[in-house]
């Protein structure tokens, strides 16, 4: 083994540390609490050279950071991963506008460090990364929704506009209120009510949209979203207990790498 090789292995030794990580952790929850802090104007007035002292000391322990797990890895090894894009990106705009005199847009950049504690811990990764691999599977889902919220927003809108345009005055603003009823939001006492004192048979059009919009279409979101979760945990498993793929899972990867091969074809 060469001697680059064994330094990149105690490096990589290092930084995935138990200690290591937990040592960034409670450094990005320190830079949370101090970002919070400075939302008070009379501390960070009377306190201004301590803030900037505490923040540039946490982006250079960053950047250092940054630069111990690059030199663990070889750079392509580093930059093939997209969380490492994501640490690099966020510390190296800190460096870029460390010199700038806009307070907001530091005090902005300061929070986006927090969102490392995504890549940081293994766990958020893994629900993050589940996340992602929930989108070409909404699609479908939200083109369903967007059906029913367009058919019924033509509806409120041909039916209530009249007795209540706040609500249903037009199309943009009825797709503001079924968005509104659907998250349950004051729907029945705020919108439906006052509807309802005029036409008694109001109440089909409103809780037929919240079971189809709400109980419906949201538990479908809900379930590809645990179900993927679910796949991503059983696969980190499998990886940890060094399992190979069965004949089924190929089969399955193969087939589905057919037919993107079609569709692209």
């Amino acid at each position: 083994m060469t001697t680059l090789k064994v330094y990149q292995s105690r490096l990589n030794q290092l930084v995935e540390n138990k200690w290591f990580t937990g040592t960034i952790i409670t450094l990005i929850i320190l830079n949370a609490i101090i970002v919070g802090i400075e939302t008070s104007p009379s501390l960070y007035k009377s306190h201004q050279s301590l803030f900037v002292i505490a923040d540039k000391t946490l982006l250079y322990l960053f950047t250092i950071e940054i630069i111990l797990r690059f030199l663990a890895v070889s750079p392509k090894t580093f930059f093939s991963k997209g969380w490492n894009w994501f640490d690099f990106i966020i510390v190296g705009m800190g460096h870029l506008f460390a010199g700038a005199h806009f307070v907001t847009v530091l005090r902005i950049l300061r929070v986006l460090r927090v969102l490392r504690a995504i890549s940081v811990i293994p766990s958020l990764r893994r629900l993050v990364d589940a996340l992602i691999l929930t989108i070409p599977s909404m699609g479908n889902i939200f083109i369903l929704m967007s059906i029913f919220f367009y058919i019924y927003a033509v509806i409120g809108t041909m039916l209530f506009s009249s007795v209540a345009p706040e609500y249903f005055g037009s199309l943009p603003v009825s797709l503001m209120t079924l968005f509104q009823i659907v998250t349950l939001d004051s729907w029945a006492s705020g919108i439906m009510s006052s509807i309802l004192e005029i036409y008694k048979w109001s109440w089909i059009y409103f809780i037929s949209f919240v079971l189809l919009g709400t109980f419906i279409i949201f538990n479908l979101f809900i379930g590809v979203i645990v179900n993927n979760v679910e796949k991503a945990n059983e696969d980190d498993e499998k990886k940890a207990n060094g399992e190979q793929p069965t004949m089924a899972e190929l089969k399955q990867e193969l087939d589905e790498i057919k037919r993107l091969l079609k569709e692209r074809s």
